[in-house]
């Protein structure tokens, strides 16, 4: 969708663009040589690193892919004046080091567990369909489970199928160690991966770490060798520490740390787990199966997961109940996952839609692992709810006495006719499969909705004397009173600023310039007779007004807008203001999303309400809740005296403006402080 939004706005504008694309398939309409030779700028939306090597020299963009698909003509203009690349490994995910500004700027964590992510997907897709159809074709129940005829087609099919499964993990853990320390970190990372995934074979343990393990290995691995590149060492020693030095000595301290602490105590937990487990099979069966459900959905081959399992194969033939609560919840997570990218496809991106088919058809034959790219990506949304499917799966299938003879789960095993009671068997996991489908997609939707819902909290303001103060961080947490120049009139600078600030409600007043802020000539707002809209009830003027800041930082910003506020006259100390502003916004940013932030200071060392406003194009890191750099910034500046509620009520009449992208757009685009203050003529 990036792809297509940049080339279409790049068509619109007349623009020659060539679109290099790096989805689940790989890298297709590959830049060459020539193509990077003759660029004039190179837009980069992307969600993962992307190598900047190839770029050095050029004018390098780089921004999340939603900004891609959102606003492709704001790229294209941006990458005109975005910094030249000079050097530099990846980039991607954020407006970091070599963006021009925009999106949300993802961290290095979010960015290497993507990363491992991505390169996990095709091994946990091959490996589960060959597993799936060697099953579907090949397999036949006995008391050991599902088995095959040794040396048969389809026992080799299994076995290539168990081989992609085996791989899974050290993929996943080297790739994030790889995003973050690059080639000399992937061994460490992969030898942990394999340790999260077979360490019982290694040291004697009774249970692996799974893939929660192999994100723990993946990123000790990472910073392990990050932490080791910084370490000096002679100059005849650099040519061999990326090949030969860093990865055995980050392999050996891996390794040894996760075997002796990692390992053995997950081998503990594991030992008194089964013993707690194996006391309750007298409990309520409800209870119990509400339990192992949960412990089943958990970490999906973890240590929990092969807890609760191990108990329950080693009660068939004496309590096949347990086995049968266990069967249930097993393709729970991969089928509750899969049927949420179909009832929500707008909440995931084109590989998770295509995860998720796999995952359906994984769910069917009892491979519990097809939900594993989707808890690496969104744990936190995830796991809760494949636990809540599982445990209202095995709940269902206990109390309705569902049994299971063979060490497997899943509709398959039902097919095989090793499930008494069937029917309430896929009663059990439809439940299950629902709740954890519902539960995903609306604890993703909750994240995205309190992220925006935070995001706008400011802009939601309640006109009002009596109005509650919102949370840190929001437009009215601190009140900014009036009762200071509410006649007065705001004229339009001569340009070279820009001014983001809502007009008031029509002033009684005449149509004179204020005593204290002299009128000059009228550009771009003015009218015949040089006189302007009146802004903020005359407390921003031209003077207080800036089109581009200079500054790079927050504080910075902050220090340059109260010199510019101290231009007025209304302003006795300016380092005070600072420091008052900054300690609000240690308190909680003031940057609102979209876009805007609005620091306010209540401090006698201002004399009278004043406020100031300055744009930033590449914008300034801010700390918004959603992400986004600040590039409209108002400053708030009252006595500590003052007292009313006309503070709340131009904050309301700028919070209904601000909501409207199309406003916020012609802001950003006007050109001179008079053709901002006749944008902000429009506030009504």
């Amino acid at each position: 969708m990036a792809a297509e939004k940049l080339a279409q706005a790049a068509a619109a504008l007349g623009i020659e663009m060539k679109v290099e694309t790096q989805g689940s398939i790989g890298a297709e309409n590959v830049l060459d040589d020539n193509d990077v030779k003759e660029a004039d700028g190179i837009i980069i939306a992307a969600d993962k690193d992307v190598a900047l090597d190839r770029f050095a020299g050029k004018r390098v963009l780089s921004v999340p892919v939603a900004d891609g698909i959102h606003r492709p003509e704001q790229l294209i203009e941006q990458v005109r004046s975005a910094p030249v690349h000079v050097g530099g490994a990846a980039a991607g995910g954020g407006a970091g080091s070599g963006s021009g500004g925009g999106g949300k700027e993802r961290s290095a964590a979010y960015k290497a567990l993507m990363n491992g992510v991505s390169h996990m997907i095709p091994f946990v897709v091959v490996g589960g369909l060959l597993l799936a159809v060697s099953i579907a074709l090949g397999g036949h129940t006995t008391p050991k489970g599902i088995e095959f005829d040794k040396d048969s087609f389809w026992f080799y099919v299994n076995a290539l199928g168990g081989l992609g499964f085996k791989l899974m993990l050290p993929i996943f853990s080297g790739y994030i160690a790889f995003a973050l320390g690059d080639r000399p970190a992937l061994v460490p990372g992969m030898i942990g991966g394999f340790l999260a995934y077979d360490g019982m074979t290694i040291y004697g343990a009774d249970a692996n770490a799974g893939f929660l393990g192999a994100i723990a290995t993946g990123f000790l691995a990472g910073y392990l060798v990050v932490w080791i590149r910084k370490v000096k060492v002679p100059k005849f020693v650099q040519p061999i520490m990326p090949i030969i030095v860093i990865p055995i000595v980050s392999t050996l301290a891996l390794g040894l740390f996760y075997i002796y602490v990692i390992g053995q105590p997950i081998s503990w937990l594991f030992t008194h787990l089964t013993s707690w487990l194996n006391g309750m099979t007298g409990s309520s069966a409800i209870v119990l199966g509400a339990l192992i459900g949960l412990m089943i959905a958990f970490d999906m081959g973890g240590p929990v997961n092969k807890t609760a399992f191990l108990v329950a194969v080693g009660l068939i033939g004496t309590n096949n109940a347990v086995m049968g609560m266990a069967a249930a919840a097993i393709p729970v997570m991969p089928l509750g996952q899969g049927l949420a990218t179909l009832l929500r496809r707008k909440l995931y991106s084109d590989q998770e839609r295509e995860t998720g088919i796999a995952a359906l058809f994984m769910g069917f034959f009892g491979i519990s692992e097809g939900a594993i790219p989707f808890a690496a990506a969104r744990p936190a949304q995830v796991i809760p709810a494949n636990m809540l499917g599982g445990a209202v799966a095995g709940a269902i299938a206990g109390v309705a006495g569902v049994t299971d003879s063979v060490p497997h789960g899943g509709p398959i095993v039902s097919l095989f006719g090793a499930v008494g009671g069937a029917a309430m068997f896929f009663v059990a996991i439809a439940a299950g499969t629902a709740v954890t489908a519902l539960t995903t997609n609306a604890l993703i939707d909750l994240k995205g909705r309190k992220a925006a819902r935070q995001g706008a909290d400011g802009l939601a303001v309640a006109a009002g004397s009596g109005a509650d103060a919102p949370a840190a961080g929001s437009l009215v947490a601190e009140p900014v009173p009036a009762g200071v120049g509410s006649g007065a009139r705001v004229d339009a600078g001569s340009g070279g600023s820009a001014a983001l600030s809502p007009v008031a409600e029509p002033s009684t007043q005449p149509s004179t310039p204020s005593a204290t802020q002299p009128s000059t000539d009228g550009v771009g707002g003015a009218d015949a007779a040089g006189a302007s809209p009146e802004v903020l009830s005359g407390y921003l003027t031209s003077q207080t007004v800036k089109v581009q800041l200079a500054s790079q930082d927050k504080e910075a910003a902050i220090r340059e807008m109260a010199e510019m506020l101290a231009s007025t006259g209304n302003v006795r100390d300016v380092d005070e203001l600072v420091r008052v502003a900054l300690a609000r916004e240690a308190q909680g940013t003031t940057g609102l999303g979209e876009e805007i932030a609005i620091p306010h200071a209540k401090t006698d060392a201002v004399s009278s309400p004043t406020v100031g406003f300055a744009r930033s194009v590449e914008g300034i890191e801010w700390g918004s809740l959603d992400g986004t750099r600040a590039k409209l910034v108002f400053m708030i500046s009252v006595p500590e005296a003052a007292a009313g509620d006309e503070h709340l009520r131009i904050l309301a009449l700028l919070s209904r403006k601000l909501m409207d992208p199309g406003f916020r757009a012609r802001l950003m685009d006007a050109p001179t402080t008079g053709a901002v203050l006749e944008v902000l003529g429009e506030i009504r």
